[in-house]
C-alpha cells in the first residue's frame, strides 16, 4: 500500500516535471521566434541573431519546423509584404538559414527556396524599411536610406540613441501622457513615433532642418498614421536652430523636449546650446519644461565640450543612470547618456 502510494506520488511527480519542460520549451521557441522576428525587422546584425538555438533544434529534431515557423514570422509574415527590410538584407538572412539547414542533413523546404528566390533576381534600392516591434503589438516602420551618410546628412537613418530614448520613454510615459512634445532633430521619426504611438502625449512636435530629412520625416510620420487629425495631433516643422526665435517656442508651449544623437559635431553644439538656454529662458518657473538629450558618446571631447557650454551657459543637468528595458534591438555596447537640464538662472 506504501509502494503503492509512492509511485502514484511519483508518477504525478514526473508528469508535473515533463509538464515544466514542456512549457519551458514552449516559452523558449516563443522567445526565439520573438528575437528572430524583431531582429529580422530592425535589419540587426546576422551575427546578433540567435543561431546557436536553430542549430541545435536542427540537430536533434532533424526537422525543419522551426525554419518554416521563423519564415512565418519574418519573410513570409504579412509585415514584411508591406514593409520589406532591403533586398541584400533578405538574401543573406536566407542563405544563414540554408546553410544551417544543409550543415544539419535536413530535407528541402519549399518555402525556404520560394522565399529566397523572389530576392536572388530583385533590384538593389537606395531606401528600405525598417520595423521596430512595440511592446503593446504593432510596429513603428520607417523608410530610411541604405547609406548611413546619404545627401550630406545622417539624418536618414536610425542612431542607438534615438532607440535608447524611446525605451526610456515607453519605462516613463508619465513624461509624456497628456503634454506637448517637441522633439529637436527628429531624423526619420523613430523616437517621436514610439511616443505617439504608445505614450499618450496630447500633441507632438517633430522638427528638423535638412530638406531631404524633413521630407523622410513627414512620409514616416504618415505611413504610422500619425496626422494633425489624429490623437495625438501631430506637425512637423522646419526648425533652423540658428533662426529660431522666442515667438515660435512660446507658440509651440512644449511641456516635455527632447533629442537623440544631436551632439556629434563641435561646430553645432555652440548653437544647440544657445537653442536650449532659449527653451528654458522662455518659460516661467511654473511651466518649466522637461528637457531630455539622449547621446552616443563617439567623442569624448566634443561631449564633454557640450556639457562644459551648457554650464557656461547657466544650465546644469542630471545624468539618468537608472537602467531601460530592452525592447529594440541594437548594439548596447554603444556609450549612451540621457541627461536632463534644468536652467540655473531663472
Amino acid at each position: 500500500m506504501g509502494n503503492d502510494t509512492v509511485n502514484r506520488s511519483t508518477l504525478k511527480m514526473d508528469q508535473s516535471e515533463r509538464k515544466q519542460i514542456s512549457d519551458s520549451k514552449r516559452s523558449n521557441m516563443s522567445d526565439v521566434l520573438r528575437t528572430f522576428q524583431a531582429s529580422f525587422f530592425a535589419m540587426s546584425r546576422l551575427v546578433s541573431f540567435p543561431w546557436a538555438f536553430l542549430e541545435k533544434d536542427l540537430e536533434s529534431n532533424k526537422s525543419s519546423n522551426l525554419i518554416l515557423a521563423i519564415l512565418k514570422q519574418t519573410c513570409l509574415h504579412s509585415l514584411c509584404q508591406k514593409f520589406p527590410p532591403s533586398v541584400r538584407f533578405r538574401r543573406l538572412f536566407l542563405t544563414e538559414i540554408i546553410k544551417r539547414q544543409e550543415a544539419a542533413g535536413c530535407d528541402p523546404l519549399d518555402e525556404l527556396y520560394d522565399a529566397l528566390a523572389e530576392v536572388v533576381g530583385a533590384e538593389e534600392t537606395t531606401e528600405c524599411y525598417k520595423s521596430y516591434l512595440l511592446p503593446s503589438g504593432g510596429a513603428v516602420s520607417l523608410l530610411e536610406n541604405v547609406a548611413v551618410i546619404s545627401e550630406g546628412t545622417t539624418g536618414l537613418v536610425t542612431w542607438e540613441a534615438a532607440l535608447y530614448l524611446a525605451e526610456w520613454a515607453l519605462d516613463h510615459r508619465q513624461s509624456f501622457s497628456d503634454r506637448t512634445v517637441l522633439e529637436l532633430g527628429s531624423g526619420v521619426g523613430l523616437t517621436g513615433i514610439t511616443v505617439c504611438r504608445s505614450c499618450g502625449p496630447d500633441r507632438f512636435v517633430f522638427s528638423d532642418c535638412h530638406p531631404s530629412v524633413l521630407q523622410k520625416l513627414r512620409n514616416n510620420v504618415e505611413l504610422n498614421g500619425l496626422t494633425e487629425r489624429t490623437a495625438p495631433a501631430v506637425c512637423v516643422e522646419e526648425l533652423d536652430w540658428t533662426a529660431v526665435t522666442e515667438e515660435t517656442i512660446r507658440r509651440i508651449g512644449a511641456d516635455t523636449v527632447i533629442a537623440a544623437d544631436v551632439v556629434y559635431d563641435p561646430d553645432v553644439v555652440g548653437i544647440l546650446v544657445k537653442l536650449l538656454s532659449k527653451i528654458l529662458r522662455c518659460s516661467g518657473p511654473a511651466v518649466l519644461p522637461q528637457v531630455l538629450i539622449c547621446s552616443t558618446i563617439r567623442n569624448q571631447e566634443t561631449y564633454s565640450g557640450f556639457k562644459q557650454q551648457l554650464e557656461n551657459a547657466g544650465i546644469s543637468h542630471r545624468v539618468i543612470t537608472e537602467p531601460v528595458s530592452h525592447v529594440f534591438p541594437y548594439n548596447r555596447d554603444s556609450a549612451i547618456e540621457l541627461i536632463q537640464l534644468y536652467s540655473t538662472r531663472l
